[in-house]
């Protein structure tokens, strides 16, 4: 559902300009029409060398339970993250998602500069996350999951495709106790400012992906080369097809969730 008229979505300029400058927007409630523009005090990010994977979430991974997307069903992510829900420890609460942003959102997402990963089971959509990329960086908006670690694999495939694609920065915006168990950190958003604007920076050479290791010698490869490459940084959309490529090559086009346990595992 898009806002109507009257409320006139956020333009696009405007929003990745706020992105940029370590803003984002929210709203008091689904129907507001207003919205407000956010600089936390504090700030999480989780570090991409720095994901927690359980040994369960490992095995979650590995057995294929689930199919994973990239950009499938942005807005049916978007529905699902804004929708009322019973409270679980992944779910962020999506009451400021009004129907303004959402569109806007979706605009963004036409446009090439927001994405979803999806999660699936038998057809169904049953978790996923969205945000907003540029450079070597992606803003993590919301997520949500209605069955058991559906959100917790569709962050392991945002990480690792992140990874992949040579990003630096993975901003959380609020430290939660669920982000905190992933590995998330919290720190002045001044210190968050400093790691944005290197992150922006074209001439700057990107480290996490190639000390992050890799659990396979081709994935590895194709790490370092993305990230010796410099200027080669790979939208989620890119890495995320990297990825399914390295999982091909590797003998597992079948199952591409064993590529990203033995990515995790080998490192965590």
């Amino acid at each position: 559902m898009h806002a109507p008229r009257s409320n006139p979505i956020i333009e696009p300029e405007l929003l990745m300009l706020a992105y940029r400058s370590g803003i984002f927007p929210m709203s008091d409630s689904r129907d507001d029409p207003e919205l407000f523009w956010i600089e936390p005090r504090l700030r999480a990010i989780l570090p991409l060398d720095g994901l927690h994977v359980s040994g369960s979430l490992a095995r979650t991974l590995r057995r294929g339970r689930f199919e994973v997307t990239c950009n499938r069903a942005f807005s049916q992510v978007m529905d699902a993250c804004a929708a009322p829900r019973r409270a679980r420890e992944d779910d962020d609460g999506g009451s400021w998602i009004s129907h303004r942003i959402q569109a806007s959102y979706e605009n963004l997402h036409f446009l090439g500069h927001a994405h979803s990963i999806e999660v699936w089971r038998e057809g169904e959509l049953v978790g996923g996350l969205y945000g907003v990329g540029f450079d070597r960086v992606f803003c993590g908006e919301s997520m949500f999951s209605t069955v058991s670690d559906s959100s917790k694999v569709a962050l392991c495939w945002l990480v690792a495709a992140l990874r992949r694609g040579g990003a630096t920065l993975l901003d959380c915006q609020f430290m939660t106790p669920h982000l905190a168990s992933l590995g998330a950190v919290e720190m002045p958003q001044k210190r968050y400012l400093a790691l944005l604007e290197a992150a922006q920076n074209s001439a700057y050479c990107s480290t996490t992906a190639s000390s992050a290791g890799s659990g396979s010698a081709g994935a590895a490869d194709a790490v370092g080369e993305a990230d010796a490459a410099g200027a080669g940084v790979l939208s989620l959309p890119e890495a995320f097809d990297a990825l399914l490529g390295d999982a091909a090559s590797c003998g597992l086009a079948s199952s591409p969730g064993k590529l990203i346990a033995q990515l995790f595992t080998q490192t965590s």
